[in-house]
């Protein structure tokens, strides 16, 4: 009678091993992922940070200057644009704190230009493509010239590149190996109830009759393991954008709500992945050396 006892409390804390196993795992993978999406994001914003000026020649009409806006527009890298008078150049702030005396009394005329303020998008990364679509636009009718920090662009690439690299390494990594300590504590799970496994191979229990309450148990517990570690990564997020509101922007609640589903989906499938590996195990093992396991 005790030892029954204790085998019932020995597979009941197995099993809430397992689960609390499974439900801690699922919410640091869902953290990391989390992590990663916010890095990228915020990588992608800084790529579309970059700025183009496109300055124009003196004399054009409003109609060559609506027909460039237009074939600018059209350009794929080019996230947004903004035109910029030789007149609002003139009076910016900024502009006149250079110029110890005013400009008017150094030069007779405005030597400005006026230009385009292209807003690039994440596709400019790319030198080739990006060196491409400078050419193109110097060759338009109407362009006096093109500037554009080559050196920052290519630097920023390059370290986002290099961030970007070393988040999908960690991840995987760190995915690996908490596959691994799961399939070795679902194992474990799965090895004290061993003696019940053969007990009912011995009674004539066929194979999916002795499996089928191992894999719904199985199914249940990646159920709960998903639904702690969803409330967990809920509790974080929430803590994480009090303490810093500008995650709310980098984050969005639908992003949130897929990694809280995957949560949920991937402990059923984990639970029931190593579950039936290692029910499988046991139920073609031969008796005689279930006892020598």
């Amino acid at each position: 009678m005790k030892d029954d006892k204790r085998l019932k409390r020995k597979v009941r804390n197995s099993y809430i091993v397992s689960t609390v196993s499974i439900a801690l795992v699922l919410f640091l993978l869902g953290s990391v992922g989390y992590l990663m999406t916010a890095a990228m994001k915020m990588a992608r914003t800084l790529q579309e940070s970059v700025t183009i000026t496109v300055e124009l020649r003196n004399g054009l009409s409003d109609e060559e200057k609506e027909d460039l806006t237009k074939r600018l527009t059209a350009e794929p890298l080019v996230g947004s644009i903004a035109y910029s008078s030789k007149e609002e150049k003139l009076n910016d702030a900024d502009f006149r704190k250079m110029f110890e005396s005013e400009f008017e009394e150094i030069l007779e005329e405005n030597p400005l230009l006026d230009s385009f303020e292209l807003q690039l998008t994440a596709r400019g990364e790319e030198r080739d493509e990006l060196d491409a679509f400078v050419a193109r636009i110097e060759a338009l009718d109407g362009v006096d010239r093109v500037s554009y920090p080559a050196m920052m662009i290519e630097r920023l690439h390059a370290t986002v590149n290099k961030i970007r690299m070393v988040l999908l390494l960690f991840g995987g990594a760190l995915l690996v190996i908490s596959l691994i300590l799961l399939n070795n504590t679902i194992r474990l799970a799965i090895f004290s109830k061993r003696y019940l496994i053969n007990t009912m191979k011995l009674v004539g229990a066929t194979k999916w009759f002795i499996m089928r309450p191992f894999l719904a148990s199985s199914i249940k517990q990646g159920i709960l393991a998903g639904l702690g570690a969803a409330l967990l990564f809920g509790v974080a997020v929430y803590g994480l954008n009090e303490a810093i509101p500008e995650m709310t922007t980098i984050a969005e609640a639908e992003k949130v709500a897929l990694i809280i589903g995957t949560m949920v989906v991937g402990g059923v499938v984990i639970s029931l992945i190593f579950s039936f590996m290692a029910i499988n195990k046991f139920v073609n093992m031969k008796s005689n050396k279930i006892y020598l396991y």
